[in-house]
């Protein structure tokens, strides 16, 4: 049996009917985003649990093999000419773990958002796109979609109508806006319904997209989403 990976884990209000799975961006690790539950406005949720994994540390390419937290590693400098499959496809799998980890502690798939930020977002994307159980929604932010030329053969149409949230800074120089466009275009381009962000900001968060951020998980975990 596979070890699931060491994550924080912050329950929004006892017994949590919902769940979060927040991955981090490279060199971080999950309490990146812990800091920010507090910020989100939760009062039209149900109690949520966060979940914010740890990335294991490999030597990440990009940065002359330099060892950190990476959910894979990055090859070059546009993000998308060389990538590395095996590494996304290896961390697809422990998030998928994680995913049926909270659903055997009583947590249905459709009442589990997925979220990343960054090489987070990647992640998120890929793997919520080809899981064949429909998730709440994928939380998509300053990031892109890896593999775009695979997801049409392996994307499941379990998620084909999942709302997604996608949130980019206007001046982002780590993932360039027309990167986190593109990846926009392609998943409208195949019916997803993404609701597009765009924030004056650089490869951060920016406290609207905190707002916008808290009334997404109002609408896809809300007491009138949540199934029966």
């Amino acid at each position: 049996m596979n070890t699931l990976l060491p994550r924080v884990e912050i329950d929004s209000a006892p017994h949590p009917t919902a769940a979060v799975i927040w991955l981090h961006g490279l060199g971080a690790d999950g309490n990146d985003f812990a800091a920010l539950v507090p910020e989100l406005d939760l009062r039209h949720c149900p109690p949520i649990r966060f979940v914010f994994p740890h990335a294991p540390s490999l030597p990440v390419t990009l940065n002359g093999g330099y060892i950190m937290p990476a959910w894979y590693d990055i090859l070059g400098v546009d993000l998308i000419s060389r990538q590395d499959a095996a590494g996304i496809q290896r961390s697809a799998h422990a998030i998928t773990a994680l995913i049926e980890h909270e659903v055997a502690r009583g947590i249905a798939h459709q009442n589990i958002v997925l979220a990343g930020f960054s090489q987070g977002c990647a992640m998120a994307l890929h793997t919520g796109l080809r899981l064949p159980q429909r998730l709440a929604g994928i939380m998509a932010l300053s990031g892109y979609l890896p593999l775009a030329n695979t997801l049409v053969a392996e994307r499941h149409p379990a998620n084909a109508h999942t709302p997604i949230f996608m949130a980019h800074g206007s001046m982002d120089p780590v993932v360039p806006p027309a990167r986190g466009e593109a990846s926009r275009d392609l998943l409208t381009g195949l019916g997803y319904p993404v609701q597009w962000h765009s924030y004056p900001m650089a490869h951060s968060v920016h406290p609207r997209e905190v707002a916008d951020l808290s009334a997404f998980l109002a609408r896809t975990l809300g007491q009138g989403s949540m199934a029966a």
